[in-house]
């Protein structure tokens, strides 16, 4: 891997020098879930544990599933609660004619996924993996709706919510909308966002990072935790076993506040955190696999590309890059081979050189505006139409217009507070910015037309749209 060790080392101890600083202790209060206010006091104590900075749980930096498992009284609530599946069904990866099927059970467990006449191979879950497992069901038609069923240890479970819908194929004519955000931090009185927005029949949710909050880099139970508990959130489960779900992470759930990681993976808690990750989420792939590991990936729906960056693990202020060169290089290949009429390049942080704190945490820094710049040139370059951008981290929701001398405008749509408490300000100078309460960002795509048209809506937790912006296909061409 690229540079030296030691700006990765000094990072190391830096971070663990101030974790106990910037670390968010869970919230509890106004929590209405019984499984919640069963399991979530039990799993603080032992995996957080009494300290403010979640350097006390009693299973160590490394607790996990297996550790809870020697506990009767934790084998007690699983029980009470029916929770041998613990975590899940997530849906991932959904193709036109496959999906993949994300769980976590409560110790080790044969599962397998139905759907229809179709089913998945059956996997059993281990303690190396935290009782986790990706299962994919092929064979299915594109654009459809399906129901399925899942099969823990011969036992069938089924849902109102186990349905999706399979992703449209190349080519093919249709109309969906897919949902993304980040500032999603568990917040017992916001959860009931994750069920409105399941409600609104999204194909797909994009996670764009801080999708829970941490601020924990050093212990990996404490980590578990906080996606223990977001799993175990009744609406939260709802919206991930029916809609595709696909996560970078950013500072929050990396490291801590405003983090990079530098080049190369010397760091003793890089390896370790993208393992957290990846055992927690059901991404097509995540960044370059073992070798140059990270949470960027790419997919598409439809006539629809999305590429998902992950501008936190090799940000080194030094090279003056959030990517890495690894990721830089897979950024520009999959931009030129991209073949979607819509392509959605997502972001964990903002583009735009107005939307952030004077560049201070954002592509719009000094030292990572060249690079940024790069990828604009390259898009005028290879001559890459229907550019979307979108990014989190800011508590609020905007629309920013990127005016380019050589090309056509790239338009940042910005939205950052599914469920977090804290509000930043808004910028007069964007196209349009809003900060009041909770909401989500959605993106609609009309592909039967003639000029295709994609719709930002914002939309607050209650599931009100509190503003709509289309952009036409032939607005963002170099023609």
């Amino acid at each position: 891997m690229p540079k030296p060790i030691f700006p990765v080392v000094v990072l190391a101890l830096t971070l663990a020098a101030t974790v106990t600083a910037l670390a968010k202790e869970p919230l509890t209060e106004g929590e209405q879930s019984a499984i919640m206010k069963d399991l979530d006091p039990y799993l603080i104590n032992a995996l957080y544990g009494t300290d403010a900075q979640g350097q006390t749980g009693r299973f160590g930096a490394e607790g996990a599933m297996a550790d809870l498992l020697t506990e009767p009284a934790f084998v007690d609530l699983v029980q009470r609660h029916d929770l041998k599946l613990f975590s899940g069904p997530m849906l991932g990866d959904v193709q036109p004619t496959s999906a993949k099927f994300w769980v976590r059970t409560a110790g080790q467990a044969s599962v397998q996924i139905l759907v229809g006449e179709q089913a998945s191979e059956r996997v059993t879950t281990a303690p190396a993996d935290d009782f986790t497992a990706v299962m994919t069901v092929a064979g299915l038609k594109p654009f459809t709706d399906y129901a399925y069923v899942v099969q823990v240890d011969g036992k069938p479970i089924r849902r109102d919510t186990f349905r999706f819908r399979t992703a449209p194929e190349k080519g093919q004519p249709v109309e969906f909308h897919v949902t993304f955000g980040s500032g999603s931090r568990y917040v017992p009185a916001h959860e009931y966002a994750w069920r409105n927005m399941s409600k609104t029949r999204p194909l797909a949710y994009l996670g764009l990072g801080d999708n829970v909050y941490i601020d924990v880099v050093n212990r990996r139970g404490a980590q578990r935790l906080f996606y223990y508990r977001r799993c175990l959130s009744p609406a939260y489960r709802d919206l991930i076993s029916s809609v595709g779900m696909y996560a970078v992470w950013d500072d929050h759930d990396m490291a801590m506040n405003d983090s990079a990681g530098g080049a190369g993976l010397e760091a003793p808690w890089k390896i370790p955190n993208w393992t957290v990750f990846r055992q927690n989420w059901n991404n097509p792939h995540y960044g370059g696999g073992a070798s140059v590991p990270g949470t960027w990936h790419s997919f598409s729906l439809g006539d629809v590309d999305f590429l998902m960056t992950d501008g936190r693990f090799y940000r080194e202020k030094e090279d003056q890059t959030m990517l890495g060169p690894d990721q830089k290089k897979w950024l520009f290949e999959e931009l030129a081979a991209a073949k979607g009429k819509f392509k959605v390049i997502a972001s964990g942080t903002m583009w735009s050189d107005g939307a952030d704190k004077g560049g201070k945490d954002s592509w719009a820094g000094p030292w990572a505006r060249g690079e940024r710049d790069e990828i604009f040139d390259w898009i005028n370059e290879k001559k890459i139409d229907g550019v979307i951008l979108i990014s989190g981290d800011r508590h609020r929701s905007d629309i920013w217009k990127i005016d380019r001398p050589r090309g056509y405008p790239l338009y940042e749509f910005v939205s950052a507070k599914v469920t977090n408490e804290h509000t930043h300000e808004t910028f007069p100078n964007a196209v349009w910015s809003y900060n009041e309460g909770n909401f989500w960002g959605q993106l609609s795509f009309d592909l039967r037309l003639d000029d295709p048209v994609m719709t930002f809506k914002c939309v607050d937790i209650s599931g009100k749209v509190v503003k709509e912006f289309p952009l036409k296909l032939s607005h963002l061409s170099h023609k």
